[in-house]
């Protein structure tokens, strides 16, 4: 299996778009927009592609070692684009793109949150913001505190309660997230190297995160724009909704490539 995408004409059938709302995808000649025009909070919102779109999530095409390769750029600055970003791989656990029985959600990928999201899933990070992340829900271990969620959650209302009772939490979700400082207007390469047991995100050439713990496979490749928010905090706090985004939004990219070993399945050059 091997694609080569330039992006100057239509996209290669394997990849699936999914377009909501005013969501849309440009083709500038050599990079592909994905663009939200005047988002409001009364309609969703989203441009995406992908490769899972008809897949039962056994199908879904991705499992480690393999290297994630993305040069992309944004036209607001963190804070200011509106909505939820991002591109990597995921098991679509809440049915977006499909009939699938909604499940737990695995992910590694850099993830786009503004305010008012709230996504506090690491101790040490902020719940919005530009991250590199990793997340496992689906592990034995994680599944094992289901019981004890609820008056966990109560508990850690209380702060000192929080520090002591979620890191334990945190390593049985294989959460780890690290903010990245880079100007998401500009061009930079994003890179995730997901191993079968760590993972590591650079950018131009620059680990921001390292030894993050891998979910497990197979997962789908991912990238989309949207205007969503959404609060889910350890202490029981969930809240969802979508936002205003006047004017054009967009993310921008150039080259994508996912390698295994020595043989690039998705490639754009």
């Amino acid at each position: 299996m091997r694609c080569v995408e330039d992006f100057t004409g239509k996209l290669d059938p394997r990849w699936r778009s999914h377009l909501v709302g005013s969501g849309a995808l440009e083709t500038t000649g050599s990079t592909l927009r994905f663009v939200n025009a005047d988002a409001t909070s009364r309609e969703y919102t989203n441009a995406q592609i992908d490769d899972y779109q008809g897949r039962p999530r056994r199908r879904f095409l991705w499992r480690p070692p393999l290297r994630l390769t993305v040069r992309a750029r944004f036209s607001h600055p963190t804070g200011e684009l509106a909505g939820t970003a991002g591109f990597g791989f995921w098991n679509d656990p809440f049915m977006m793109t499909g009939a699938r029985m909604p499940t737990l959600p695995r992910a590694s990928w850099f993830f786009y949150s503004s305010p008012p999201s709230n996504m506090k899933l690491d101790l040490h990070a902020p719940g919005h913001g530009w991250k590199a992340a990793t997340l496992d829900a689906l592990r034995p271990a994680a599944l094992l505190l289901a019981p004890v969620a609820p008056p966990a959650a109560l508990l850690m209302n209380v702060r000192p309660l929080y520090h002591r009772l979620w890191p334990p939490i945190q390593r049985a979700l294989n959460v780890r997230e690290s903010v990245v400082e880079a100007d998401m207007t500009r061009w930079h390469s994003y890179v995730i190297e997901w191993g079968a047991k760590q993972t590591e995100f650079r950018v131009d050439g620059e680990a921001v995160l390292e030894n993050a713990p891998s979910p497990r496979g197979p997962l789908g490749f991912v990238t989309w724009l949207d205007n969503q928010y959404m609060a889910v905090t350890p202490w029981g706090k969930f809240r969802w909704g979508l936002l205003d985004a006047p004017g054009r939004q967009w993310m921008e990219v150039d080259r994508l490539a996912i390698e295994k070993r020595t043989q690039v399945y998705y490639t754009h050059t």
